[in-house]
This record gives C-alpha cells, sequence and structure tokens, in this order.
C-alpha cells in the first residue's frame, strides 16, 4: 500500500464527490484520525487515515508563500 503524504491545509482531490457534488477537501487535521472538510459546502468530516488514504486521487499542497501569516 502507497503511503499518501498530506498536511494540515493541503487540498485533497477525493475519488467520489461528496454528496453535494465536489471532490475537494481541506485538511484541517492529520494523525490516525484525518479532519477534512468540503470546500464547496463547508461539511466537518473525520475519517479514519487509512480509509481516506485509499480514496485521494491526488493531493495539491499548499506552497510556503501562499500560507497567511495567520496560519503559521
Amino acid at each position: 500500500m502507497k503511503i499518501v503524504r498530506f498536511s494540515a491545509g493541503d487540498i485533497i482531490v477525493m475519488r467520489k464527490p461528496h454528496p453535494c457534488g465536489e471532490n475537494k477537501f481541506k485538511v484541517l487535521r492529520a494523525g490516525s484520525d484525518v479532519r477534512i472538510v468540503c470546500v464547496a459546502c463547508g461539511r466537518d468530516v473525520t475519517v479514519n487515515r487509512l480509509k481516506l488514504e485509499k480514496n485521494i486521487k491526488q493531493v495539491i499542497t499548499q506552497s510556503p508563500d501562499t500560507v497567511s501569516d495567520t496560519d503559521k
């Protein structure tokens, strides 16, 4: 199984869309359980990391220059 690297602040694209139709989620907290929020509707979901890694299609990493001072 491939280990997917992501951290808080990254955008992940899922294989299946959320019921609202969007397939992009922002990572709020990463650990054994990962807390993500839907980019379109704002629904907050906590998912087991193994289950989440199986459903990730792509990780869009936030570059350090786009991080605002409040995120640091």
